[in-house]
């Protein structure tokens, strides 16, 4: 059984389906990691546009040569860059390496010079990621190990409560691994259900809503007048 690590899904699996074995999707493991990540950034963001509006107000008072105000000038617009690129960077830092554009793999270059602290929750998120990809159990489990480790000794809050929801969904988390279960394709058709209901603007009924659905995602008939059925859709 794969599903998010609610827990009422536990709940139902051990009074409906004591057998099961009961695994959390990737899909949402990563998710956890890429939350914790994005507040981390929203976090740096906001120390680092404080420290621009600082600079900015220091800078103003000043009174000087002309060539102390070039250099304070090249010190703002340092710290304005600073603060672009870690509020841009959330597609960069949520991107797996491999899917980077080169524009993204500056972005990360940047952080990883100017907020060492963003780049290091950056390296668990990715440290996590690639261990879902792993075929040995024994292996993930160590690597889990080391992962719970290095998360909770980061001096970074999001990530050591990570660390610890890990460490409470890490038998889960080892199902998926060795059963290969994954909730991707239900995933997909719930997105392609929200589109449906965003491009309609919502339906006024719920017969109408299922009666759209069943002809966008199923492989259902539809008889036209003068034709022959078609083929199912693909």
């Amino acid at each position: 059984m794969t599903g998010n690590g609610a827990r009422w899904i536990d709940q139902c699996i051990e009074e409906y389906l004591p057998n099961c074995a009961r695994c959390v999707d990737s899909f949402h493991v990563v998710g956890w990691a890429n939350e914790a990540l994005d507040s981390l950034r929203k976090e740096a963001w906001r120390d680092a546009h404080q420290e621009l509006k600082e600079l900015k107000r220091t800078v103003k008072r000043k009174r000087g040569r002309s060539s102390l105000k070039d250099k304070d000038s090249i010190t703002v617009h340092k710290a304005e860059i600073k603060a672009s690129e870690i509020k841009h960077s959330a597609y960069a830092l949520g991107k797996a390496p491999e899917h980077l554009t080169n524009k993204q793999e500056t972005q990360l270059a940047e952080i990883a010079v100017s907020n060492k602290r963003l780049y290091r929750g950056y390296l668990l998120k990715e440290q996590l990621r690639l261990i879902l990809h792993m075929d040995d159990t024994d292996e993930a489990k160590e690597e889990l190990g080391k992962f719970f480790w290095r998360a909770t000794h980061s001096r970074i809050n999001e990530f050591k409560e990570l660390g610890h929801k890990i460490r409470r969904h890490e038998e889960h988390i080892l199902n998926t691994i060795r059963l290969k279960m994954s909730n991707a394709r239900i995933e997909s058709i719930n997105n392609k259900i929200k589109l449906i209901i965003r491009r309609a603007f919502g339906f006024r009924n719920v017969d109408s809503m299922i009666d759209m659905i069943m002809l966008v995602c199923s492989n259902i008939k539809v008889p036209l007048p003068n034709r022959p059925i078609g083929e199912p859709a693909t």
